[in-house]
């Protein structure tokens, strides 16, 4: 009897209580989410590697220009420099900011320097005295996520001279609301620099180039449907507000002469650069 007795209280220590329906139901939930917070963590939010239409952030971020325009190209963290060695100052330079990107947290340093690997980079001298601001063409404000591409945005491979009420005026302005725009959009793609096709006669250092304007032009490609904005802004004080000077891009195509977006899908490629609307942009939920 005893030995019977022992035998059933052994079956019943092994015995495990088996989890309810409900509760399975929960522990799944609680999996799922978890798992899709690590994946927006891990990809730093949405970006343009999965646009619908197959289309990647580097893909957008190309940039067609002409032939016989000097051209060194660099790869920095978060940007993409085109340096015109001729001029000693960008053809281009081209970022994807996301909206965990436009909200990073890293101090600004800044600590401008040379870079040496690439033909014609101007020397710190060049600006030294020169009546101009060292002009960011990618901002180091949307490089705050990463001390190394804040460190990088200060290389002078990013710069133009800039008159001082361009670079903390209007400019300025415009490098603000692309980081708003960047929270509302979850990603934007960005490409800035001077225009080149002016007459420039104006120079700094040892031959390093004044522009006379700069273009920026804007693609929100998780927008239903896409849209984007450019703007040409001249290297001097206006009174023009950045609505103002507010252009499509297919207008900064014919001031520049270079081809933004060609990746796109023709359909979407001519409707997003013919058409723009600033107050969209501005107001959007």
């Amino acid at each position: 009897m005893n030995q019977k007795k022992d035998t059933y209280l052994s079956r019943r220590r092994k015995r495990k209580k088996r989890p309810s329906k409900l509760s399975l139901a929960y522990i799944a939930i609680a999996c799922a989410v978890v798992l899709a917070f690590n994946i927006f963590a891990w990809n730093d939010g949405p970006t343009a590697d999965r646009l619908p239409h197959g289309t990647s952030a580097e893909d957008l971020m190309a940039v067609l220009i002409p032939d016989d325009q000097p051209e060194v190209k660099k790869e920095y963290t978060g940007f993409t420099v085109s340096f015109n060695p001729s001029h000693r100052i960008p053809n281009y330079v081209a970022w994807e900011l996301t909206a965990a990107k436009a909200q990073g947290t890293e101090p600004r340093k800044s600590d401008f320097h040379p870079d040496a690997d690439v033909y014609g980079c101007p020397s710190l001298s060049d600006y030294k005295r020169s009546g101009f601001d060292r002009g960011h063409m990618a901002p180091a404000a949307d490089m705050k996520w990463s001390a190394q591409a804040m460190y990088d945005s200060h290389a002078l491979t990013n710069m133009c001279p800039q008159e001082n009420s361009v670079n903390t005026g209007r400019w300025n302005t415009i490098e603000k609301l692309e980081r708003k725009w960047a929270i509302q959009d979850s990603v934007l793609i960005i490409i800035a620099g001077p225009v080149l096709t002016d007459e420039i006669t104006r120079k700094i250092g040892n031959d390093v180039s004044v522009p006379e304007r700069f273009f920026k032009v804007i693609l929100a490609p998780y927008s239903n449907p896409p849209r984007a904005i450019g703007f040409l802004v001249p290297n001097y004080q206006t009174q023009e507000g950045a609505q103002q000077l507010a252009v499509s891009v297919d207008e900064v195509e014919a001031a520049t002469g270079y081809d933004f977006f060609s990746t796109l899908p023709d359909e979407i490629e001519s409707k997003v650069e013919s058409t723009f609307n600033f107050n969209q942009w501005q107001y959007r939920k």
